[in-house]
């Protein structure tokens, strides 16, 4: 167990939103972006000295190069828990801290996650990777007009905050998401939720969505074994979908950028999840590929055995260019654009259009 910290004085403020602040702070061994969360340490000032944790950028982590302020020399936090909510979140941490769940007896919705115990079909698209959500978001209101509430539950697969992820903020912005929810001990959500069940009831029952987008947040840890590795809860949560009544759609990491041979078409990770930890079935969108990527993946495919549990199903992703430029959003997967490794979120737009086929029929509606 290793935690690396320093100090070092803010030389800058460079950004700041309702969740947090990202600074510059002066180390001895140079500048360092830094974010504090005003929920831990407050609101950083230029000039203040700070203590960091610095171990993932020590060890090359994928954390986006940031520092994170743990404490403020010059100002500590007195900051104080407000409201009824006695679910606590980063349990048995120094930094634990209560948040009112949807589910407890303070909460205003309680009586209807009382009685909602049915997903009653409600289409579900399940992401590996929290860079599936904005191509999936934007299928679903391209293919309905902008007619549906499309919610999106963070999982703590990856980022705990749903402040750090900019592509929440942005989707919310542009009023593409009716609301967002947290579980586990992810935190910040429009909603907190115990886990992925009640969260789940939570986004059809209180947020009223049409359709729901499951993902974890920023990040994803990986070994290069067979189970190892977070996005492994995918599997959990369409066994979650399937046992709540609804219709999961599954999202296949795809890729043929990525240069671990591993990952190459269909990637290890979404082949163990489909044979091996999903326990029902679902549906799954893929691109419409050249013959050759096309060939690759049939093989997976059918190496794996997943073709009697699985539904398969292409789409055009065309629209997708179109779409992020009219929305003004931009995605990446492991550092790659959309021209870079268009498959991955082709695959995940493909995904985003199954999930709306599916609430097509059920809702008998031809729009």
């Amino acid at each position: 167990m290793l935690i690396n910290l320093t100090e070092g004085v803010v030389n800058e403020i460079l950004e700041q939103n309702p969740e947090f602040t990202r600074t510059l702070v002066e180390c001895s061994d140079g500048e360092h972006q830094a974010i504090g969360y005003h929920l831990f340490v407050g609101f950083p000032r230029a000039g203040d000295r700070v203590v960091l944790n610095t171990t993932a950028v020590d060890l090359g982590l994928g954390t986006g190069g940031f520092h994170f302020i743990v404490h403020n020399k010059s100002q500590p936090w007195t900051g104080h828990a407000s409201g009824n909510g006695h679910i606590m979140k980063l349990r048995y941490t120094p930094l634990q801290f209560s948040v009112l769940s949807v589910e407890e007896e303070g909460s205003p919705f309680r009586s209807l996650l009382e009685k909602e115990t049915s997903l009653d079909e409600m289409p579900v698209v399940v992401g590996l990777l929290h860079s599936h959500l904005t191509p999936a978001v934007l299928a679903i209101n391209w293919a309905c007009g902008g007619n549906l509430r499309i919610a999106y539950l963070m999982t703590d697969g990856g980022a705990l905050p749903m402040g750090f992820s900019k592509q929440v903020q942005s989707l919310k912005e542009k009023k593409l998401l009716v609301g967002t929810v947290t579980v586990g001990q992810a935190f910040g959500g429009d909603l907190e939720a115990v886990n992925y069940y009640s969260g789940l009831l939570a986004a059809k029952a209180v947020l009223k969505a049409d359709i729901t987008i499951v993902a974890m947040g920023p990040g994803i840890v990986g070994t290069n074994t067979t189970y190892g590795f977070s996005g492994v809860e995918q599997g959990q949560v369409v066994n979650a979908v399937s046992a709540l009544g609804g219709q999961p759609v599954i999202i296949p990491r795809l890729s043929f950028a990525d240069p671990r041979p591993r990952h190459h078409g269909l990637s290890h990770h979404s082949r163990t999840i489909l044979k091996t930890v999903i326990l029902t079935g679902g549906w799954i969108g893929l691109p419409e590929l050249e013959n050759r990527k096309r060939e690759l993946v049939q093989q997976q495919i059918t190496s794996a055995g997943l073709e009697s549990r699985y539904i398969f199903v292409e789409k055009n992703t065309a629209p997708l260019t179109v779409e992020l430029a009219k929305y003004d959003l931009k995605v990446s997967t492991m550092g790659r654009t959309y021209s870079q490794d268009a498959e991955f979120f082709g695959a995940a737009w493909a995904s985003g259009l199954v999930a709306y086929d599916l609430w097509k029929n059920l809702n008998g509606n031809d729009n």
